[in-house]
């Protein structure tokens, strides 16, 4: 990319010298020269070409001096744009007040046109080190923005209103999302099925970023779609499976658990697809995994078969639903949150309310991790069962 200068000097001999010497580098296209003889036509010349890289400016001008120029360029607050000024040789007063107004560099006269042209290659890789730099800072900026954007999408679609579901005193539910700074793919879902039951979903999309984001939307979208007319939680995967393996153009997956509760009875149906189990609080204060399902993720292959399991579930036991951001939360020392931690934190939570077992979790795991930087999302989902009517 050619570099641009502008020279500024009243004397016009100087315009002549410099064709002369670049033309080789002019003819090329590797320079491109303006010029002007004074301040003021100098900075008709910048409004006319703002990508100007090079000002080469003399001191001693008419109607507006090199160090008034200097000051204005200055106040154009562009770190790429360099001001290399010319004096008269032991003109040191001068000198020194531009090098202190900011100038890159300095020559004096009569100018050695080889020291010239090494000062302005120098002040040219400078600029490129800065202009490369202001690119991969708007590009980090862009970038961010985008993750900024994906993070919405991923939170704005998460239902958020709690109680969730007021009218059914059966039961008690309550769910979170903290997504980390590099967005994730965790969601979680909850929405009535018929009169007596509920279905609960919590899932985690493989990898980060905004394909994650918008693989979870995509794989939320289908599941909301499938859900009502599905025979049980395992025609749900398996008709979503299809559906979702057929849209994954990158090899990308979700793990899922879907549970269906009747209201009434405490009867929970389950399918759990390549997922993180789940964990059974019991009333009596004892905590174990769900058995798993033998299935798995979403998004793999077509036409898996998916199964059920069935349990029942007593008055004041809780199904804990996570994400590996959970338990693979990390410390300062590299520890890991773990299951067994987990499993602890909630034995004897039977009698909490759905938000106070997760306000638990949460706080336990802001005291693990302490100033360690989250580097996943934490998702959690906690239904309890309160009793049939």
């Amino acid at each position: 990319m050619a570099v641009k200068i502008l020279s500024v000097d009243d004397e016009l001999d100087l315009e002549v010298l410099i064709r002369q010497y670049f033309r080789r580098k002019i003819r090329k296209g590797e320079y491109i020269f303006e010029f002007a003889h004074n301040g003021v036509e100098a900075l008709k010349v910048l409004l006319q070409h703002p990508d100007i890289d090079i000002i080469l400016s003399d001191i001693n001008m008419p109607e507006m001096d090199g160090l008034t120029l200097l000051t204005k360029i200055n106040e154009m607050q562009n770190p790429a744009k360099k001001c290399i000024m010319v004096s008269a040789y032991g003109d040191m007063q001068n000198i020194r007040s531009a090098m202190n107004g900011g100038a890159f560099d300095f020559t004096t006269k009569p100018i050695d046109m080889e020291d010239l042209e090494r000062t302005i290659e120098k002040a040219a890789s400078q600029i490129q080190y800065i202009k490369d730099a202001q690119k991969e800072h708007a590009e980090l900026n862009s970038l961010q923005q985008d993750l900024d954007i994906a993070r919405d999408i991923q939170c704005s679609i998460l239902p958020k209103v709690f109680p969730a579901f007021p009218e059914i005193a059966s039961i008690d539910l309550y769910a979170s999302m903290n997504a980390a700074k590099s967005v994730g793919g965790d969601f979680y879902d909850f929405f009535k099925l018929g009169t007596n039951k509920v279905g609960f979903i919590v899932a985690d999309v493989c990898d980060k970023g905004i394909p994650s984001a918008l693989f979870m939307t995509i794989s939320r979208t289908v599941m909301r779609t499938i859900t009502p007319k599905a025979i049980s939680p395992a025609d749900c995967l398996f008709e979503s499976n299809n559906m979702i393996t057929s849209e994954s153009k990158d090899r990308m997956f979700v793990t899922l658990f879907y549970g269906v509760l009747d209201c009434k009875t405490g009867e929970l149906v389950y399918c759990n697809g390549g997922h993180n189990s789940p964990i059974w609080v019991k009333a009596d204060g004892t905590t174990e995994m769900l058995p798993r399902t033998g299935n798995m993720a979403l998004g793999i292959m077509e036409d898996i078969p998916y199964n059920n399991k069935v349990i029942q579930l007593s008055p004041d036991d809780h199904i804990f639903c996570y994400t590996d951001g959970v338990t693979e939360a990390e410390n300062a020392q590299k520890d890991l949150y773990g299951e067994p931690k987990l499993m602890d934190l909630l034995k004897g939570s039977g009698e909490l309310s759905s938000r106070q077992v997760i306000e638990n979790v949460t706080n336990s795991l802001k005291e693990f991790v302490g100033d360690a930087n989250q580097s996943d999302d934490i998702t959690m989902l906690d239904i309890k069962f309160n009793g049939g009517d």
